[in-house]
């Protein structure tokens, strides 16, 4: 359950993984020194005393001239100091023969190799991902403190819209913004609470908003813009909201508003599906992990080099959807075809947003630009 919730507590190993000496392949235990001039042409003989499989500990002691037949992860027998793999040997009745040497350490996993008593391995603000699952398990640890999972509520606005499962008609598009962003929101860690559709009348969008019980941070998609925005921002005021900022200098979503409601973080996203998408990566999701107790709020970043100029004016951080490739040692970026906000398909090829600062200009092909990275397996 802990799977993509943030872990707010450090995580302090209570013992040495491994907790001892294991071997890493399937062979015989040995002393190293019993074998220094073994050779496929003149192979040692060793007195082969015990089988040691996993999960069983060793019963005897390895003596010089003896070797104990040993599996992958079991513990490492007494007076053994490496391990000879099965290929390189051949058994003989109650002896092995061993065709090379090998040394000291050889094979062996030595115990607090991967992490030593009382050291933190997992801090807190980390997001539980399946490495982190793996290692609370192999630490023996059942549960975890993780932060409360932030619910967002999510209205969409506008006339033109239509909700799925509504008549398809000829004036009306339906609302991916709220899909779209609650997916964003599920993949953050928050939870989505759909408020619906409020059409272009104060009255409406006032019902919709009455009460904001229940929910930790508001987003309001659409009714931002220019023209539009002075009813939103009315009814919002109305509710005793706090305006920190109305427009960024980005592209796309230029057109966004932020404050807070009764102390509650409110969003205004532009209506256009992408805009709406790139607004909440750069400033919704952040908030959405720092809620859930998380330190790593930022997308990796890495270095591309451009496969198409792209021509850009001053003023504005222009955030361009991107594809990533790989070729050798390489990174590529693409961009994703017609960068308008309404192009939602530009976001469904994505792997990154390509970040062009505010004060450049054209960046040429074969430039080595700033990717922000959208999801793990972003480079192909």
């Amino acid at each position: 359950d802990a799977l993509g919730r943030v872990i707010v507590e450090d995580v302090v190993a209570p013992r040495d993984l491994p907790p001892w000496d294991n071997s890493s392949v399937d062979g015989y235990a040995v002393v190293a020194a019993d074998l220094g001039g073994a050779t496929p042409e003149r192979p040692v003989r060793l007195a082969v005393i015990e089988e040691i499989p996993a999960g069983r500990m060793p019963e005897h002691k390895v003596a010089p001239g003896s070797a104990a037949r040993i599996m992958t992860g079991a513990p490492m027998p007494a007076g053994a100091d490496a391990v000879v793999m099965v290929e390189d040997t051949a058994l003989e009745g109650d002896r092995v023969l061993v065709r090379v040497a090998v040394e000291r350490g050889e094979s062996v996993r030595a115990r607090g190799q991967d992490v030593r008593a009382g050291t933190v391995v997992i801090p807190a603000g980390r997001r539980a991902r399946p490495a982190e699952v793996g290692m609370l398990a192999s630490l023996g640890r059942a549960a975890v403190s993780v932060g409360r999972r932030p619910r967002i509520g999510i209205l969409a606005t506008g006339d033109e819209l239509a909700d799925l499962g509504d008549a398809e008609r000829p004036d009306r598009i339906f609302n991916a913004n709220s899909y779209a962003v609650a997916a964003q929101a599920a993949e953050a860690g928050g939870v989505a609470v759909l408020l619906g559709i409020a059409r272009d009348r104060p009255d409406d969008l006032r019902e919709r908003l009455r009460s904001l019980d229940g929910l930790d941070l508001l987003v309001v998609c659409g009714g931002v813009s220019v023209g539009k925005f002075d009813f939103v921002r009315d009814v919002l005021t109305e509710l005793g909201m706090v305006m920190e900022f109305w427009r960024v200098a980005m592209k796309p979503g230029s057109p966004m508003a932020f404050g807070s409601v009764r102390g509650k973080p409110v969003f205004g996203l532009p209506g256009n599906p992408v805009s709406s998408m790139v607004t909440f990566e750069v400033f919704v999701r952040p908030a959405l992990l720092r809620m859930a107790g998380g330190a790593d709020l930022g997308r990796p970043i890495v270095a591309a080099e451009l496969d198409a100029p792209i021509d850009k004016a001053r003023g504005k951080t222009h955030f361009v959807r991107g594809r990533l490739l790989r070729e050798g040692s390489r990174v590529r970026v693409t961009p994703t075809g017609s960068q308008d906000s309404g192009v939602l398909t530009s976001m469904v090829k994505a792997t990154g947003l390509i970040v062009l600062p505010r004060d450049a200009e054209r960046a040429e092909r074969g430039q080595v630009v700033d990717v922000r990275l959208l999801q793990g397996d972003a480079i192909s």
